[in-house]
């Protein structure tokens, strides 16, 4: 039970990705006195770790933040940019010490809550609670992978998490998917793989937005374009087009309420 008197939903599966098996036992001795029942997998090395999410497929991971030829920031990049099912599960990032720095960079690569070591009982009830709770908001872009920043939970982060659209809920996710799609089709050469992700994620968030909306109908109608166009090179195995894809975020842009639109479009 936390200090709110919220207790966490159960994690049947857990992966610990942790190059020390001492630190990595603590943990999942934790875990089981939480839930006894609890399935915990570990692995030392980053390779091994996705090679292992991908057979448990695991609905929770805890990363230790860094340790002999270890980055655990590194590998919750690759863990949310890659193929497995689990690549959205909720990751918990461990410090031995940590600067507000390097707590930035955890949540700038795809980690949902951070411990500090000596991990007490409270502090582990308390994440865990906040990772079973209400679901944070996928951003699938290019340079970031993850649960919505602005939420993150550190008191040590003091940036803003002020945007352009001050409107309602709805303004501000085409606002976001507007300018997800155009960093991604600028990226499309670099980053093909999870650019196209990106590309498709957001129109097809940018469709469910509009349904039902005559005001939004355009916009809808210039996404659905562009999700139709990815899937179909998605199923033929062959590489987005740069300037199919750079018409149809223009054509989604220009369909898109003025209010909502990025600064620079």
């Amino acid at each position: 039970m936390t200090g709110s008197g919220r207790k966490a939903t159960k994690f049947d599966r857990v992966l610990v990705v942790d190059p020390n098996v001492a630190t990595a036992k603590q943990v999942a001795s934790l875990l089981r006195s939480v839930w006894p029942s609890v399935e915990v997998y570990g692995a030392q090395d980053a390779a091994k770790a996705l090679l292992l999410a991908g057979q448990v497929e695991p609905e929770l991971v805890f990363v230790e933040a860094g340790g002999p030829g270890f980055d655990g920031m590194a590998f919750s990049r690759a863990f949310r940019r890659s193929d497995l099912a689990a690549r959205e599960a909720p990751i918990i990032m461990v410090f031995s010490e940590a600067t507000g720095a390097q707590i930035l960079g955890a949540r700038d690569s795809g980690v949902h809550e951070f411990l500090r070591r000596p991990i007490s009982m409270g502090d582990l009830e308390r994440r865990l609670a906040a990772v079973s709770g209400q679901p944070r908001d996928w951003i699938e872009g290019v340079e970031y992978v993850g649960p919505d920043r602005r939420r993150f939970n550190s008191a040590d982060f003091k940036g803003t998490s002020k945007r352009r659209t001050d409107g309602n809920k709805k303004s501000q996710k085409i606002n976001q998917a507007l300018r997800i799609i155009v960093a991604a089709s600028r990226q499309l050469e670099a980053e093909p793989v999870q650019a196209a992700r990106a590309l498709g994620t957001q129109a097809r968030i940018l469709v469910e937005l509009s349904a039902g909306h005559d005001s939004l109908k355009r916009l809808g109608a210039a996404a659905a374009l562009m999700q139709t166009y990815l899937q179909s090179v998605a199923r033929q195995g062959t590489p987005p087009s740069r300037d199919q894809v750079e018409t149809c975020a223009a054509n989604v842009l220009q369909a898109a309420p003025e209010e909502t639109r990025p600064k620079a479009a």
